[in-house]
């Protein structure tokens, strides 16, 4: 930009980029710590089953919630698996009776309303790692006859805090 020409010639005068690119990222950052998030609220969309009303409503079957107790030894060692007010001993097949008695409760393997069963599993704090597998494995399903196939029993499996004993470094 020229003002005026004093005879001599035309001086090309070039915008300072580096305040102008300062000014740019001191407004991006401000806006970017200023701008409030908000979840929309209201319209779901929510598509709801069209019924027949002159059909009563089926009542869906209601499972009860499945607590699976592992009591430890003093050494780490399984002493005892109960399966809510059921002792099942700690015997080698306690896994397999464990297993039985999951099957007993859903009825059917696959059945599609045992998708929002869920099995909580308190293990005393100082049980070894290995049996916590075993009463997963045990929970959540078995393999068929020809132990190539999984068949499923119940996929959520939650964890209670650990009963007992002290974390390490405390």
């Amino acid at each position: 930009m020229k003002l005026r020409s004093s005879g001599r010639e035309a001086e090309k005068i070039e915008p300072q980029m580096a305040p102008m690119i300062d000014v740019v990222f001191q407004l991006l950052i401000f806006f970017m710590l200023t701008l409030n998030i908000v979840e929309p609220e209201g319209d779901f969309n929510v598509n709801m089953p069209i019924t027949d009303s002159s059909k009563p409503a089926e009542d869906p079957q209601i499972f009860p919630d499945i607590k699976v107790r592992l009591v430890a030894n003093e050494d780490g060692s399984l002493n005892t698996i109960r399966l809510g007010q059921v002792n099942l001993g700690n015997g080698p097949n306690v896994f397999a009776g464990l297993n039985h008695e999951i099957l007993k409760i859903i009825g059917k393997p696959g059945n599609p309303i045992t998708k929002d069963m869920e099995v909580e599993l308190e293990a005393d704090y100082n049980l070894h790692y290995e049996y916590t597998l075993k009463a997963v494995s045990a929970c959540t399903g078995r393999l068929d006859s020809s132990g190539k196939h999984i068949i499923r029993y119940i996929e959520k499996i939650k964890f209670a805090p650990p009963v007992g004993g002290e974390p390490a470094g405390s």
